[in-house]
């Protein structure tokens, strides 16, 4: 069968982001308590860092979960049903999303949605020469605003994949606002990845791993500032922080100033004090229960979830209600 190009389309709310951000990380740094919304992280080199976590010994999210899913591939392939038409939230690297086309019957489409337009390219034209019998149609937008798909799906056989604990990143009040939105505007079924580990000697060195590959994903964000907004943050006054909020269950990495200085961004002067701290990630983790009682007040009942033995990672599937 012939190879199809994968398409590629602008949703709504996608422009309007770009269009913003300058005002939005003014506001961030400028207001009483430091703080960017994680998915500026995410430029082409912060992808690609990310993918580079991934791989990582002390990062265990991502091979537990794939670990996960193909364990159980044949159920989940029985829970999807035939010709699902899956929808991937905040897409990144293309291997789950090739083990789950995988494990599916005769799939029919694929429709990864992300924020970074040349990483997005690049995976969606990974799978569509993997799989070129699915139709694979990539979605530049922000999934954190009210998503529009190019083109409608049927509803029954749609799967809105959400892997990595991507959710995670979402205070719970807005990943519940998340799961109603998909269970409206999606709909079908939602396979979605949880992190369930709450384990300080465990998560620490996920985010604070020996070769500092995370501590670059986490500066390459004042590197895209400096590129983008014309600022000048100086990279050597600032460092890689991620603690332990056990009262939130939740990881905060952190760009911590080492001295007291005054940075340009977009025009904007930003005064740091010495080991004054910029949010750039919250990364919460979820109780079992936790997961399934929000997803069922958001629009979702439970058919079946999986857990490692060392109940560390989580794999979710719902049907919308």
């Amino acid at each position: 069968m012939p190879q199809r190009a994968p398409a590629m389309a602008i949703a709504d709310g996608a422009a309007a982001s770009l269009a913003d951000w300058r005002q939005d990380i003014v506001a961030g740094l400028t207001a009483p308590e430091k703080r960017l919304s994680p998915k500026y992280l995410y430029d082409e080199r912060g992808s690609e860092l990310f993918d580079e976590i991934c791989e990582l010994p002390e990062y265990y999210a991502t091979r537990t979960e794939l670990a996960l899913l193909r364990a159980h591939s044949d159920e989940l392939a029985s829970l999807a049903g035939a010709r699902a038409e899956v929808v991937e939230i905040g897409a990144g690297s293309s291997l789950k999303a090739s083990l789950l086309l995988e494990s599916l019957i005769e799939p029919a489409s694929y429709l990864p949605v992300d924020i970074s337009a040349a990483y997005l390219a690049r995976q969606a034209a990974e799978v569509a020469a993997a799989f070129p019998a699915v139709a694979v149609h990539a979605v530049l937008a922000d999934f954190t605003r009210p998503l529009r798909l190019p083109r409608q799906l049927v509803r029954e056989q749609t799967v809105a994949f959400f892997p990595g604990s991507t959710i995670g990143n979402l205070s719970r009040i807005r990943a519940a606002a998340l799961l109603a939105s998909l269970a409206e505007r999606v709909g079908g079924a939602l396979l979605l990845g949880v992190d369930v580990c709450r384990d300080p000697a465990i998560l620490r060195p996920a985010y604070n791993d020996s070769r500092g590959v995370t501590a670059a994903f986490n500066m390459n964000l004042l590197t895209r500032l400096n590129r983008e907004l014309d600022a000048n943050f100086e990279l050597d006054a600032f460092e890689h922080h991620a603690v332990y909020d056990a009262a939130h269950a939740r990881i905060e990495m952190r760009l911590v100033s080492r001295r007291e200085q005054v940075v340009t961004v977009a025009g904007a002067k930003v005064t740091f004090r010495a080991g004054e701290h910029i949010v750039t990630e919250h990364s919460h983790k979820y109780a079992p229960l936790e997961v399934t009682t929000m997803a069922r007040a958001s629009g979702w009942d439970l058919r079946r979830y999986w857990i490692d033995d060392d109940a560390r990672f989580g794999v979710f599937f719902f049907r919308a209600a």
